[in-house]
């Protein structure tokens, strides 16, 4: 039972007669829980929506399209409480945080229908074989899974919950089932690497084609470890042995079943010092928003769109001037291309591209979606900043103007008095920000 906070106007449940605070109680005798529940059984062309108002049972009968909407909004998209996490990973980032941020990052979910409506990873801990049957039963693909390792025992400690190995018999069940699944490894130094890393790796490949790909990411460490698990970052030469090994078996699984599924993320690439591969090596970017690929498909994306600049300079009225804040991993790359607008556009457009060191969070973290407001404005206050200030898109929190340490995009642009403009994540509105368009 879920309670219905919003009726639209004009919507099928309003012209039937339902209203606001009602409750709604089961679609075709399936009773209603959460989202998977109502959009699962919302399906059905003919529906009879069971609905409780003030104590009274109603039914409700709508004539529909197959995926047309019926009008009714809940207290949350979830139509349900998150499902908090109930591991103790080694390796958490939410651990690592410091004090006084917004409550809600402090929040830890492992929620499977988070990983079906907006691509969240799950460890399984949280789910019963109940569970597991409804997935199967609604056919709910991909399913991102965080797997860290195979080994049940290794699992476990790595994830501090005593079901954590068990869990990954469900791995088996989504494959039989045929549904299609996507894992992730976090990497940690010395513990799940080498031939732990080896063994996660041939394991996940019995799971082919169901798994579809595999991303390898290395442990982010911010400063505020105290008092939790010690770990250590690697190397650049162990960051390429790790490349290396992932490489090397990617070949041997794209031979039998013409994809690499397992691929290192860029971190890695850049911890190492060892070039980006070719847009080839990513296939079809299966892991992009892991990391997977991001400054291979930017790149490339950036060097199409340079076919445009000659139109966007004769669009532009006297010259324009803007700054660039990225992260450290990032800044070779985006000064490189700073440049290359430069040219193009001869000298009409002039980028000034800061590196900014993390502060906030350590500067141990590089990479530019965990950039904070208060670093940015810090580093770059008093400095002449042009027309506007450049930002990634992925250092503010997902569907919200505001950055991991509180701050709002209007209180930097305050401070730093001038406009900012937030960059997506692909090389065409690089190019379109840095000319204004």
């Amino acid at each position: 039972m879920v309670k219905i906070t919003a009726v639209e106007p004009r919507s099928r449940s309003e012209k039937i007669g339902i209203l606001p605070n009602d409750t709604l109680i089961s679609i075709n005798g399936n009773n209603i829980n959460d989202v998977l529940d109502y959009r699962f059984y919302l399906t059905d062309t003919s529906v009879q929506l069971a609905i409780e108002r003030d104590g009274e049972r109603l039914t409700f009968n709508i004539k529909k399209g197959e995926y047309d909407d019926i009008g009714l909004d809940f207290e949350t998209p979830l139509m349900d409480k998150k499902h908090t996490c109930k591991n103790g990973c080694i390796f958490c980032f939410i651990d690592q945080n410091p004090e006084g941020l917004r409550e809600s990052l402090y929040f830890k979910d492992d929620d499977s229908r988070l990983s079906f409506l907006h691509g969240n990873y799950i460890t399984l801990t949280n789910m019963t074989d109940e569970d597991v049957a409804r997935i199967v039963k609604m056919r709910f693909s991909p399913i991102n899974v965080s797997v860290h390792t195979t080994n049940p025992e290794l699992r476990v400690k790595m994830m501090k919950n005593k079901r954590s190995g068990e869990v990954l018999r469900y791995l088996k069940d989504f494959k039989d089932a045929g549904l299609n699944i996507c894992a992730q490894i976090v990497l940690c130094h010395g513990i799940n690497d080498g031939d732990e890393l080896m063994r996660s790796m041939r394991d996940l490949a019995e799971y082919i084609p169901e798994m579809q790909s595999v991303a390898v990411v290395p442990a982010g460490m911010t400063k505020f470890r105290d008092k939790l698990y010690p770990l250590t970052d690697f190397t650049p030469s162990e960051a390429a042995e790790v490349i290396d090994m992932i490489d090397k078996f990617g070949s041997e699984i794209k031979e039998k079943t013409g994809s690499r599924v397992f691929f290192a993320a860029d971190e890695f690439y850049l911890k190492a010092g060892i070039p980006i591969p070719a847009a080839d090596y990513y296939e079809d970017y299966p892991q992009l928003e892991n990391g997977v690929g991001m400054l291979r498909s930017f790149a490339d994306e950036f060097s199409v769109g340079c076919d445009d600049i000659a139109d966007l300079v004769a669009g532009l009225s006297g010259t324009r001037t803007v700054s660039v804040a990225t992260g450290v991993a990032s800044y070779p790359m985006i000064s490189s291309l700073a440049d290359k607008i430069e040219s193009l556009s001869g000298g009409r457009v002039k980028i000034r591209v800061h590196r900014i060191i993390n502060r906030f969070f350590g500067e141990s973290i590089t990479v530019s979606g965990l950039l904070t407001g208060k670093d940015i404005s810090e580093q770059l206050a008093g400095l002449e900043l042009g027309d506007a200030l450049l930002l990634p898109r992925n250092c503010l929190r997902h569907g919200e103007d505001v950055f991991l340490c509180g701050m709002t995009l209007a209180e930097l642009s305050e401070l730093l008095g001038t406009e900012i403009r937030i960059c997506e994540n692909d090389g065409f509105d690089f190019i379109d920000a840095a000319f204004g368009v």
